[in-house]
């Protein structure tokens, strides 16, 4: 598509939306939010960057295949479940850290929950990704 509002719009979207998945990242084990539903608003920039700006532009925006977003996540996810079985306890205990307050999260608190998330976040982020850049360079 070729639309000079659209490639506009999406030059000042993408980024909030970018920025608006990290605020559902981080606030998720504590409010509404998550991974899940930060990773699907992340694709959903990506996808309206590749809608504006075609797939290539996504792509090049994107700078690693989405099956590596895919394999970081399901690692990270589950890194955070052998953390528990590491420390002696049973398979995904949540373990905690510390905490740094923020201005749109409320406190951050640092653990495997968190990592988890992050996990969950890639997973999702790269397997809606990945079906969008299908779809669309389907011939």
């Amino acid at each position: 598509m070729d639309s000079l509002i659209l490639r506009t719009a999406a030059r000042v979207i993408m980024p909030l939306q970018l920025a608006f998945s990290i605020v559902l990242l981080l606030r998720g084990h504590n409010e509404p939010g998550g991974g899940f539903i930060g990773g699907l608003v992340a694709a959903c920039g990506i996808a309206l960057h590749g809608v504006a700006h075609g797939i290539p532009a996504a792509r090049r925006l994107l700078r690693v295949p989405p099956q590596m977003l895919i394999g970081l996540g399901l690692f990270l996810a589950a890194a955070s479940g052998f953390a528990g079985v590491f420390a002696g306890l049973p398979f995904m205990t949540g373990l905690w850290g510390g905490s740094v307050p923020t201005l749109v999260a409320g406190e951050l608190k640092f653990g495997t929950p968190l990592l988890f998330d992050t996990g969950v976040y890639l997973v999702v982020a790269g397997v809606a990704v990945l079906m969008v850049f299908s779809m669309a360079e389907d011939d």
